[in-house]
């Protein structure tokens, strides 16, 4: 069984924010493998299969700041371990609508993963980054990713959420290494295809 976590705030005043964007992923994922997500307290949750993998889906286990301890219960309850949980967040560093495929590493200042690694005891798990971008100069990083993303903004990451539960699919069943080797490097062509045609402009 894989447990795929999609961090974000819980409540609908958050739901439309640039932190929830990892349950944004969990949301599509749900809908393309027919997986009903059912309340458990703060937390959004599911069971079922993708292709011949038992799944198990979790969003919005707590506050994103206080992530890390019911994330650990939940991953006794399953009997599984940290190899076993694939992450899915927000990520300031990469421009809005990239994504990138994380095997272990620091947290990066993003108190979601600081709460996981601290509970979990460890950085050994896989995340799927989804880019937000940085806030404007002189905004605090912490009022810009509890701010509404904006219409111009969601079109621009929305296909990224595709891509990401497409990215998925390829981590169940083919692994880490393949999927950073296709999803990661797609990401690096496309930027730079961007940076190429900033140029001849």
């Amino acid at each position: 069984m894989r447990l795929i976590v999609g961090l974000g705030n819980p409540g609908a005043a958050y739901a439309q924010t640039r932190h929830n964007a990892g349950m944004w992923v969990l949301e599509r994922a749900a809908a393309r493998w027919s997986i009903r997500l059912v309340r458990h307290g703060t937390a959004q949750r599911g069971s079922g299969r993708q292709g011949s993998a038992l799944i198990e889906l979790a969003g919005t286990l707590g506050f994103m700041n206080v992530t890390g301890p019911p994330l650990k219960g939940l991953l006794r309850e399953l009997q599984l371990t940290s190899d076993d949980l694939i992450l899915v967040h927000d990520d300031l560093d990469l421009e809005p609508g990239r994504l990138r495929i994380k095997q272990a590493g620091g947290h990066g200042g993003h108190n979601g993963i600081k709460s996981v690694i601290e509970s979990l005891g460890t950085s050994q798990f896989v995340r799927i980054k989804i880019g937000i971008g940085r806030p404007a100069p002189m905004q605090d990083s912490a009022d810009y990713v509890l701010e509404t993303v904006t219409k111009d903004e969601m079109d621009v990451i929305e296909p990224c959420l595709e891509r990401a539960v497409d990215a998925l699919e390829i981590l169940i069943h083919r692994g880490t290494e393949t999927a950073m080797n296709q999803f990661n490097a797609r990401e690096r062509d496309a930027s730079n295809g961007e940076e190429n045609l900033k140029t001849e402009n």
